[in-house]
C-alpha cells in the first residue's frame, strides 16, 4: 500500500489526531504523550503526517525560519514508528519538508536542525553535508555558536556543551527526532557520539547539516 503524506499548520491538529500521535510513540524511549504533544501544537508552526493506508505510521513537528538571517528546517519534534519501512517513512515525512524549503526559500542553502537521543537518528541527515557534530571533526567558532543558537530555539541554552553538542536533560519528557529503524546501520565512530548520554536524564545530541540549494531544488533529498 502506497505511503501518503501531508503537511498542514500544527495548529489544526485535533485532539483525535494528537491522541493517534501519542499511541504511535508513547512507548518508545522519546515517551511522547498527549499532554506533552498538546503543548506542541502550539510551539511548532507545521506538522507533517505519514499514512500507510489508514495507519499513522510517522510524524513531525517543525518550523522554517530564518535564525540571524540564516534558512533553516529546524525539526522540533518527531516519531517514526519502528517497523520495515522506518527508512522509508522517514524519507517520505523528510521530503515534504524539504519541498516546502524550496518554497520558503528558493536558491539558499538551509541548516536542518534537530535533537537526537539514538544514532541511528543520523539517518535524517544522509545526503546533507558539513554535518555537526561528526566524528574527527573539531567544530569551528561559527559551528559552535550554532550549536548554541539551535540549544536556544528549543529551550536549553544554558544546558548544552558547544564542543560536544550535548543538551543536558532535565528528566523531563522533550522534544527530539525519534527514530530506531530497525534495519539502520551507523557507523560505529558515528555511534561512539552518543555513548556519553544519560538517557535517564533524557540528554540529546544537537545536530545540524546543510541542505544544499541545487539539491533541493532538483529533489534530491528525501527520496
Amino acid at each position: 500500500m502506497a505511503l501518503l503524506v501531508e503537511t498542514k499548520d500544527a495548529t489544526a491538529l485535533s485532539d483525535g489526531e494528537i491522541a493517534e500521535m501519542a499511541d504511535l510513540s508513547a512507548h518508545g524511549p522519546a515517551g511522547f504523550d498527549v499532554g506533552y504533544l498538546s503543548k506542541q501544537r502550539d510551539e511548532w508552526v507545521l506538522v507533517t503526517k505519514c499514512y500507510d493506508g489508514n495507519k499513522l505510521r510517522g510524524w513531525s513537528f517543525f518550523t522554517l525560519e530564518r535564525i540571524g538571517g540564516t534558512p533553516c528546517l529546524i525539526i522540533g519534534v518527531a516519531s517514526v514508528e519502528a517497523n520495515s519501512k522506518s527508512e522509508l517513512i522517514l524519507k517520505h515525512v523528510l521530503g515534504d519538508q524539504y519541498r516546502r524549503s524550496v518554497l520558503a526559500f528558493p536558491d539558499e542553502d538551509v541548516l536542518v536542525g534537530t535533537r537526537m537521543m539514538d544514532s541511528k537518528a543520523f539517518a535524517a541527515f544522509q545526503g546533507l553535508i558539513d554535518i555537526v557534530p561528526r566524528p574527527t571533526h573539531k567544530p569551528t567558532g561559527e559551528e559552535r555558536a550554532w550549536g548554541r543558537r539551535l540549544a536556544k530555539r528549543f529551550g536549553g541554552e544554558h544546558r548544552i556543551d558547544d564542543r560536544t553538542f550535548v543538551l543536558t536533560g532535565t528528566g523531563e519528557i522533550d522534544g527530539l527526532l525519534d527514530f530506531r529503524g530497525p534495519k539502520v546501520e551507523i557507523d560505529p565512530d558515528i555511534a561512539a557520539q552518543f555513548d556519553c548520554l544519560d538517557v535517564d536524564r533524557r540528554d540529546t545530541l544537537v545536530t545540524f547539516g546543510w541542505a544544499t540549494a541545487e539539491d533541493l531544488a532538483a529533489g534530491k533529498l528525501g527520496r
